[in-house]
């Protein structure tokens, strides 16, 4: 858009796909990484992040744990994590228990089967999974019993090496910790017992997920380095609770060697875009235009508005219908409210007061309505957009379907607005969600947006960002309009800045929102969008101003 060059910045955790994965673990060997060391580290650090998360386990008596151990080095890590808690007395052999998909065979000398037998001799009882005719004469149990029993499982059946739906003794166990779940009244909130604690990802998730296939609920998952990409799609990352990193497992310099998708947040991106000066001038902070709002949906664009002015523009010029001037217009504060004629389109804005307030960035759609005589506005501003950012929010989107776009617009669709936008089914997104967004952005040249409990960016350039999002007080009416108001806001100061980077603006849009419905003040509390604006302009403030 300019001469400038644009800033280029990195620092975001990257995400591994199941394959990506198994290329490093096939290229630690050669940089002198032991399988048996890389087990011993991830389970001895699962441990460590477990007992932080839990402390309370084991204030009074010692808990019953048991392991649901599958074929894999999953298995191998979370048996050296029971073991590692054991030898720190956290809990005892007699209270622990191990249930195994497959024994080992005699001969074999693996992570796993070393784990197995080491637990044996500390006095571990060892349970091979034998569905619903086995019977264990000696404890008087079964190995069901053991997992209905228990405190806390150890979710270590299945990890990235799974190639489609869990079966065989694998979906049988998964299917029981399940039923135990169930039967204990939790649901999915994990209020009471048994607590499952999933290694690296649940049992039962893969690059390939979808929500209709078997996996487990998992209340906290200890993500080993690397995270695993397929932890946060959207249609998988309810099921992995809280998620914990377990770091210090493979060298940096080995990881670097691999790409991925950034996982962002919002103390790290937050630093992508330099402060605002004390000396810096309202136009600095760049002129931010909206044309929101229609007949009962004034909110949104008060509320878009009032996004744009928490995340730090220097101007926000409102343009609304004139039958909604007077409602706006009264308690409008520090936003410039402006009527336009409603015939023609919402156009017929006064030339001059147009020249006088040019934008850095225009914003189109919270509230908008769909009528055709909207599209107009927004043929002028993709006749601009190659100098003045564009941010297409709710009507904005579906009015633009068949439109060109060039390589400076972001969309914010959430899933209903990107299915109407792609054709695609839900149930597609839903199981696809990133490669979707990402070849769509591909095909539109822009960036888009997806807002759900999981965000995710996609630059038409192909850099990808995932937001963690998992804040219910941000599932409200609102909350879209607010967050479009922040990408217009950064769009504005970037553009006026001399340099302006869609995945950048929109990844950091989607960090304030995902912090504020996040933020121990907010997080338990429902609250109106306007009010969520107050703790994004502190947040904001503290980290530009």
């Amino acid at each position: 858009m300019t001469g400038k060059q644009i800033p280029v910045f990195s620092g975001g955790e990257k995400l591994f796909s199941a394959g990506s994965a198994q290329a490093l673990d096939a290229q630690a060997p050669s940089w002198g990484l032991d399988p048996f060391a890389l087990v011993e580290a991830a389970g001895r650090g699962c441990a460590r992040i477990f007992t932080e998360v839990y402390p309370g386990f084991f204030s009074a008596s010692s808990p019953k744990i048991a392991v649901a151990a599958g074929s894999g080095n999953n298995g191998a890590d979370a048996m050296v994590m029971l073991r590692t808690l054991i030898l720190d007395g956290r809990v005892s052999p007699a209270a622990s228990a191990v249930v195994i998909n497959r024994m080992p065979g005699a001969e074999d000398r693996t992570p796993r089967s070393e784990a197995l037998r080491t637990l044996e001799k500390m006095g571990v009882l060892i349970y091979p999974w034998q569905g619903a005719i086995s019977k264990n004469g000696s404890a008087g149990i079964d190995e069901r019993d053991v997992l209905a029993r228990a405190d806390i499982i150890i979710d270590g059946i299945a990890g990235t090496g799974l190639r489609g739906p869990l079966s065989g003794a694998s979906g049988e166990m998964a299917a029981w910790i399940r039923e135990c779940k169930k039967k204990a009244g939790t649901g999915v909130t994990g209020a009471g017992r048994p607590r499952i604690v999933s290694i690296d990802i649940p049992s039962g998730n893969f690059d390939l997920f979808e929500p209709s296939m078997p996996i487990i609920q998992a209340d906290l998952t200890l993500a080993i380095e690397p995270k695993k990409l397929c932890l946060y799609s959207p249609g998988a990352r309810v099921f992995a609770g809280t998620i914990r990193s377990v770091k210090g497992i493979f060298p940096s310099g080995l990881m670097q060697t691999f790409d991925g998708p950034e996982l962002l947040t919002w103390k790290q991106i937050r630093r992508r875009l330099p402060p605002i000066g004390p000396d810096a001038y309202k136009y600095d902070r760049g002129v931010a235009e909206i044309h929101a709002g229609s007949p009962g949906s004034a909110g949104a664009a008060r509320i878009a508005a009032r996004g744009a002015q928490a995340a730090g523009a220097g101007i926000v010029r409102l343009l609304v219908d004139e039958t909604l001037y007077p409602i706006l217009a009264v308690s409008a504060g520090g936003i410039m409210v402006a009527p336009v004629k409603t015939s023609g389109g919402g156009g017929g804005m006064d030339p001059s007061e147009e020249n006088r307030f040019y934008p850095d960035a225009v914003l189109l759609g919270p509230g908008w309505g769909r009528s055709p005589d909207r599209l107009p506005v927004l043929h002028k501003a993709l006749d601009r957009e190659a100098e003045i950012p564009l941010i297409l929010d709710a009507d904005a989107i579906a009015l633009s379907r068949d439109l060109t776009f060039h390589g400076n617009t972001i969309l914010t669709p959430h899933l209903g607005e990107f299915t109407a936008f792609t054709g695609l089914s839900k149930e597609k997104i839903l199981s696809n969600s990133i490669p979707s967004v990402v070849d769509t952005a591909r095909k539109i040249r822009a960036t888009i947006l997806f807002k759900s409990h999981v965000l995710i960016i996609a630059g038409e350039d192909g850099r990808v960002g995932i937001v963690d999002g998992m804040a219910p007080v941000l599932a409200a009416g609102g909350s879209g309009d607010l967050l479009a108001g922040f990408c217009l806001a950064i769009a504005a100061r970037m553009k006026r800045g001399g340099y302006y980077d869609g995945y950048t603006c929109a990844a950091a849009a989607a960090a304030l929102l995902a912090k504020i419905g996040r933020a121990p003040d907010k997080a338990h509390s429902f609250a109106d969008p306007l009010d969520l604006a107050e703790k994004a302009a502190s947040l904001a403030g503290r980290a530009w101003l």
